[in-house]
């Protein structure tokens, strides 16, 4: 019996990019089966047949990335589903990226749990979300942080599906393969859209930077660990356990 392909495993057998298949698939250039929303899979022996028919055999076209830097929010909904992995809009460009690891979400969820229990008090018609979950901060940039905050008097651009516009509090936490794209890229992203608070975490160093927005830069008023006492000037009260935010099982002798 045959085995179902997904567009990942497709690709790579045509040696093409997955961003190929997709389009092909939009395109109605090959065969598909729906699984349901955003769930596909392929024949090998039709997708062939399709390609070879419409002189379009496994070979990467000089288009496939010609849509990158102008990638909108309306080309990503119409991305399908890829197991394993996850996709942000950033300035225009496609960005694919591995889910996280179990560390990561460790201290996503370490980190969540500490924020609501604050904010509950602070803010309580505010609201903390975690990734997955769509911020549109504009057409271009798509973004899925790991963990962002919204005052109550911003609740407006809490959509059905999605967030739209900036949120008051956008957290990152970086891994070795994405430190130079929320240092930098994203950094930038969210300065530009105005978001007041942007904080990075390190779950390798066990860093936590806090960054406010002055003017039009940020400005650094927190870095510090496990050995750290937190403070920060707009959020008085907010005592994080970074000791528990890093904690990594794992690697506890006891554990």
């Amino acid at each position: 019996m045959e085995k179902y392909l997904t567009a990942y495993e497709l690709a790579d057998l045509l040696n093409i990019s997955v961003e190929t298949i997709w389009r092909y698939t939009r395109q109605k250039k090959i065969p598909v089966i729906k699984l349901g929303e955003k769930k596909y899979r392929y024949k090998k022996e039709a997708v062939l047949a399709a390609l070879a028919a419409g002189g379009a055999l496994a070979k990467e076209e000089e288009a496939t990335y010609g849509k990158q830097g102008a990638y909108t929010y309306e080309d990503y909904l119409q991305l399908p589903e890829e197991p394993g992995y996850r996709y942000e809009i950033l300035d225009g460009f496609l960005v694919k990226e591995p889910s996280p690891s179990v560390r990561h979400q460790r201290v996503s969820r370490e980190l969540l749990y500490q924020l609501k229990k604050f904010f509950d008090q602070f803010d309580p018609e505010g609201e903390i979300f975690n990734a997955p979950l769509d911020v549109t901060l504009s057409e271009c940039n798509v973004v899925q942080p790991d963990l962002f905050f919204i005052s109550g008097a911003r609740r407006e651009i809490i959509r059905q599906d999605r967030i739209d516009g900036p949120c008051d509090l956008v957290v990152e936490i970086m891994s070795p393969a994405n430190r130079r794209k929320d240092r930098l890229r994203k950094m930038e992203i969210y300065r530009k859209a105005g978001i007041p608070h942007y904080w990075l975490l390190d779950p390798e160093e066990k860093t936590l930077e806090a960054f406010l927005l002055q003017g039009e830069n940020y400005l650094l008023v927190f870095a510090g660990g496990p050995e750290d006492e937190f403070t920060h000037p707009a959020f008085p009260g907010l005592n994080l356990d970074l000791e528990k935010v890093f904690y990594n099982p794992d690697l506890d002798p006891a554990g």
